[in-house]
């Protein structure tokens, strides 16, 4: 079964509109997190190879943004966000380059607007000089701190064995030390794992010595890989929340779930996987995608019956993931 690479554009809670890029095969990764919204990877490791051509990957999206420029979609940003961990990908600066050379094709920014290009990475490769340097023409870098300490960081972010918490740490300072552009955090909450004070007060210390600009707080919103993982209380929430801001840091909660249209360019059908391969589309959004097109819900019913299309159950609302295996 193939994917398509450029999907979208989908509702962020962090980047308004954002035309996805999936630059990595399914199941690549550096990490196998507990709560990771595509299940358990096949390919743990931290082996950086080439995946896909920068030019195939930049024709795509270029005609897909000329035909939502046809649709009044125009995207807010171009996120590279694959089904693993993009920066295993050694083509990934040759692909932000190119990138960045687009221009929108709407009348009133002709030829003067460039998109602006985020990457949303688990950060565990920027010990690699030529990971961080892959990185620098991105304007919106997100990376992900879940752990303050080796043991925590194994059991929440079950990491390629190769890979160490402190050079991890190291490496994320180095990058931020050299970066011009936004730079985020993220950390996850897993009741019971990373949410109590000890754990919370260290983790932001850990984010200070970094300096992000904006230091996410978020929780599992979509089913993750194991069943035992569930979103904290609210006064777990609200708690790391003042921790977080209490050293200063500027902090954010992203723990509610996106608002707006998931966006459609070709067939239901092809947008549909190729959303789902990393993204996760509820039900809700899933039927208004179906409305807005020329088909109907069979095309759905098919593909899970096909098995081409799982459906979930999560926290009382229902779920379509792309099978990927």
């Amino acid at each position: 079964m193939t994917i398509d690479q450029v999907f979208g554009p989908v509702p962020s809670r962090r980047l308004g509109r954002s035309l996805g890029v999936n630059n990595i095969p399914p199941k690549y990764c550096s990490y196998a997190c507990v709560y990771c919204q595509l299940g358990n990877p096949q390919h743990v490791n931290v082996e950086r190879r080439s995946f896909y051509e920068p030019d195939v990957l930049f024709d795509a999206v270029s005609a897909r943004i000329s035909r939502l420029a046809n649709e009044n979609q125009t995207p807010d940003f171009i996120t590279i966000v694959p089904d693993g961990e993009p920066t295993l990908d050694q083509n990934l600066g040759a692909l932000i380059d190119r990138l960045t050379t687009l221009k929108r094709p709407d009348p009133i920014a002709e030829g003067a607007m460039k998109p602006r290009i985020a990457v949303i990475t688990n950060g565990s490769l920027l010990y690699d000089p030529a990971v961080r340097d892959a990185l620098t023409g991105a304007d919106w870098v997100s990376v992900k701190i879940d752990a303050p300490d080796e043991r925590t960081w194994r059991r929440i972010d079950r990491p390629a064995r190769a890979l160490r918490y402190d050079a991890v740490i190291d490496g994320i300072r180095s990058f931020r030390s050299g970066y011009g552009g936004f730079l985020a955090t993220e950390t996850m909450l897993v009741a019971d794992v990373n949410d109590d004070d000890r754990r919370l007060q260290e983790t932001a210390a850990v984010i200070g010595t970094i300096q992000p600009q904006m230091a996410y707080i978020s929780i599992p919103t979509r089913p993750p890989s194991e069943e035992w993982v569930h979103p904290p209380s609210d006064e777990r929430i609200i708690a790391a929340y003042r921790i977080f801001a209490g050293t200063r840091l500027r902090v954010e909660l992203n723990t509610s779930y996106e608002i707006g249209r998931f966006g459609t360019a070709g067939s239901l059908q092809e947008s549909i996987l190729s959303t789902a391969a990393v993204h996760p589309i509820p039900e809700t959004a899933l039927r208004e995608m179906v409305d807005e097109s020329d088909e109907e819900w069979s095309v759905v019913d098919r593909l899970v019956k096909e098995g081409r299309l799982n459906r979930r159950d999560y926290r009382d609302r229902v779920f379509y993931l792309t099978n990927l295996r």
